[in-house]
């Protein structure tokens, strides 16, 4: 048996008695880790003190060539989640979930040694491009791996893993601030040591996901579980093959609403430490602006596990909704807000709305389960984050951009932000539209037994499933389950609750 072999497929189908609650802690393993591409900003400044360590000098990196790093990592982010999905339902989660560990590690080290040569190229390449791929692969595979698992909760389940993404900036943020601070020296800002350490860190900490993850065997449901029949909720006990999915409406009624909910909420997110400052000027100092971001981080991960659960009991259609009416109305509430001169009405506000931008993340994989099926759903939802790709551009530079052209025109500062608002209120309405369109998938697009059969066989997905009985390593539930368990939990419980201890922290100085 060679050493690979742990890694194929029929080598995670879980033994009998398996309990399914040991995966949850292995998909967020892989969720806190990436998510830290959201804390990206921390490093920013340092990046443009390279030489100059104290500050910025000749030769130094500008702030618009460092953009370009987190704009590419979401871009690849999209593109391989839709490339590598159909590979990722053939070879399984473990070898996808380690392939993303050394992608998202390594591109770590591949920057590191960019700001230590100063090769801007070299940084775009390895937190960009090879980084971008470990977030696309670390992305999709725990979400299609815990639906399988929960079918009777699938949004609780999407939440679970989801909402890892969101919190991963409020371990990566202060992790990332405490190394630099740990490494710099006269001749060093601390950066490039602290990319090799994080790298080496979150490999660890992501490898733990891809070692104790496990799929359910053919057939598996959950004690007491009754596939419901209900068609009402977009609910379809059929399946649809991704390729004839991207053939369908629904799929780019779905892309829609995500590209139009990310878009609004991403440039919010993108510039929310500055937005409280020109908004409230003198009242809120940069410190408490550290914390609103902080808090709007808190909200981005509670969000991500409150709405997904509640979207079980209302449906996947009217949480969307919500999202859309209720958000479009605070944005269009937001310059009302700004202007009161009481930032508190403001960042209640923007909490609420960073709650849904993070739910809508979490809605989309249960979504796509509801319309099109178990089958493939993890190369479908690979396929629909492109729809982010487009968004991580577009919501920044609309932010950005608007802001400047009001600023050129001389509008005061405090009303920098109004056009984008409502703007963005409008897109949240198309939004709601879309989201209205939505209806169940024609039959003529289900795929017939044989036509899932076929695509199996041809995956190889059949042949292991059937002969994973026979090779399972799994710990048998009497042995250690319970220690496992807690162990898995603890794994990732203890830095969250690191990180959200950090960010409270810093949300206290928005209320002094």
């Amino acid at each position: 048996m060679s050493l690979l072999s742990v890694l194929d497929r029929r080598r995670t189908i879980a033994a009998p008695g398996f309990n399914r609650w040991l995966v949850p802690p292995a998909a967020l393993a892989i969720h806190l880790a990436i998510g830290q591409v959201y804390a990206f900003s921390v490093f920013k400044l340092p990046l443009t003190r390279v030489i100059g360590v104290d500050a910025p000098a000749p030769g130094d990196w500008s702030q618009p060539t460092l953009a370009w790093i987190f704009s590419i990592a979401i871009v690849v982010l999209g593109l391989s989640a839709a490339l590598f999905g159909t590979w990722l339902e053939r070879v399984g989660p473990r070898r996808a979930m380690l392939a993303a560990a050394a992608c998202f590690g390594g591109g770590f080290l591949v920057a590191a040694a960019g700001v230590s040569l100063h090769q801007i190229w070299l940084v775009y390449l390895g937190y960009g491009v090879l980084g971008g791929i470990g977030l696309g692969l670390g992305y999709i595979s725990p979400v299609s791996t815990l639906i399988k698992w929960f079918p009777d909760r699938p949004g609780m389940a999407t939440g679970l893993a989801i909402m890892g993404f969101g919190g991963g900036a409020m371990i990566g943020s202060p992790l990332a601030n405490a190394l630099m601070e740990y490494y710099k020296s006269p001749t060093s800002v601390g950066v490039a040591e602290t990319f090799l350490t994080m790298g080496g860190i979150y490999f660890v900490f992501m490898l733990y996901g891809a070692v104790n993850v496990r799929l359910p065997a053919p057939g598996w449901k959950p004690a007491g579980y009754v596939p419901s029949t209900h068609t009402t909720r977009l609910v379809t006990s059929a399946h649809v093959l991704a390729d004839q999915a991207i053939k369908t409406p629904q799929f780019y009624l779905l892309w829609a609403v995500l590209f139009l909910n990310v878009t609004a909420g991403i440039g919010i997110l993108e510039q929310a430490s500055p937005m409280i400052q020109d908004l409230f000027p003198g009242a809120v100092t940069a410190a408490a602006a550290a914390g609103f971001v902080g808090l709007l981080s808190l909200f981005n991960m509670g969000g991500r596990f409150l709405w997904s659960s509640c979207s079980d009991y209302l449906g996947r259609k009217p949480t969307y909704a919500i999202y859309f009416l209720l958000g479009g109305s605070l944005y269009a509430l937001l310059p009302t807000a700004g202007g009161s001169g009481h930032p508190v009405a403001f960042i209640a506000a923007c909490a609420v709305i960073m709650s849904m931008y993070g739910g809508g993340f979490a809605t989309i994989p249960a979504y796509l389960r509801d319309l099109f099926g178990t089958a493939q759903v993890g190369a479908i939802h690979g396929r629909l984050l492109t729809a982010w790709s487009c968004a991580g551009v577009a919501g920044p530079v609309l932010v950005n951009e608007l802001r400047e052209y009001q600023v050129h025109n001389g509008a005061p500062t405090a009303d920098v932000y109004n056009l984008t608002l409502y703007i963005m209120a409008g897109l949240l309405g198309l939004g709601a539209i879309c989201n209205f369109l939505v209806r169940a998938v024609h039959e003529r697009f289900h795929a017939t037994s044989e036509q899932i059969k076929e695509a199996n066989t041809e995956s190889g997905v059949q042949a292991a499933d059937k002969s994973a009985g026979s090779v399972e390593v799994a710990i048998a539930p009497a042995s250690g389950a319970a220690v496992r368990l807690v162990v898995g939990w603890l794994w990732v419980g203890v830095p969250l609750a690191w990180g959200v201890s950090q960010t409270l922290a810093k949300a206290a100085a928005l209320f002094r």
